[in-house]
C-alpha cells in the first residue's frame, strides 16, 4: 500500500483505487468523504467554515475552506477522474463543540455540519453515515479501495463508518 494522502485544514484530496486519505484534528471542522464504489474513486475534504457568503471573491480566497465551495469543487474533480454522480455517497465526521459557546451563533461545529448537510442535499448526494457533534476531536482515515472510513478519537477510540 502506498503512503497515505494527507489532507490539511481547508484542503481536499481525491484518489482512485487502493489507498488511504487521512485528515487529522477535526474539532469544529468537518471531514467529508465522497465515494463512488463502482469506480473506487473517493475524495476527502476538511472544511473549516460553513459558507463563503460575505467573503470577498479574490484569487487569494481558499475555496477549500468552505462547505459550499469545497464539496462541489471536490465532486467536480472526482467526475473528471471517472466517478459517476448518481453513484456517489457521503460519510461525514467532526463538527464538535470544542469550547463553550455563549450562543448558537458561535457554535461553529454545529453550523459546519448543517452547511455540509445542505451542500450534499443540494448536490443530491446521500449521507450514508456520520459521527458528528459532541465535544471531542477526531481523525479520519478513508480507504478508497472499499469506502471504509475509520474515525479515531482519544475519547471514543475507533468508530467505523
Amino acid at each position: 500500500m502506498s503512503k497515505p494522502l494527507n489532507v490539511g485544514i481547508s484542503d481536499w484530496k481525491v484518489n482512485k483505487g487502493e489507498g488511504v486519505i487521512v485528515t487529522y484534528a477535526l474539532g469544529s471542522c468537518v471531514g467529508i468523504c465522497l465515494y463512488d464504489k463502482t469506480n473506487q474513486i473517493g475524495g476527502l475534504s476538511h472544511i473549516m467554515l460553513p459558507d463563503s457568503k460575505g467573503v470577498t471573491a479574490s484569487a487569494a480566497v481558499n475555496r477549500m475552506k468552505f462547505a459550499d465551495t469545497a464539496i462541489p469543487d471536490m465532486l467536480a474533480k472526482m467526475l473528471t477522474m471517472g466517478a459517476v454522480k448518481t453513484r456517489i455517497t457521503a460519510k461525514i465526521a467532526g463538527g464538535a463543540l470544542m469550547f463553550a459557546a455563549s450562543s448558537e451563533k458561535f457554535n461553529i461545529g454545529e453550523r459546519n455540519v448543517a452547511a455540509v448537510k445542505a451542500a450534499l442535499q443540494a448536490l443530491k448526494i446521500p449521507i450514508m453515515s456520520s459521527d458528528t457533534g459532541s465535544n471531542f476531536g477526531r481523525t479520519v482515515f478513508f480507504h478508497t479501495e472499499d469506502g471504509k472510513v475509520e474515525v479515531k478519537s482519544t475519547v471514543k477510540g475507533v468508530k467505523i463508518l
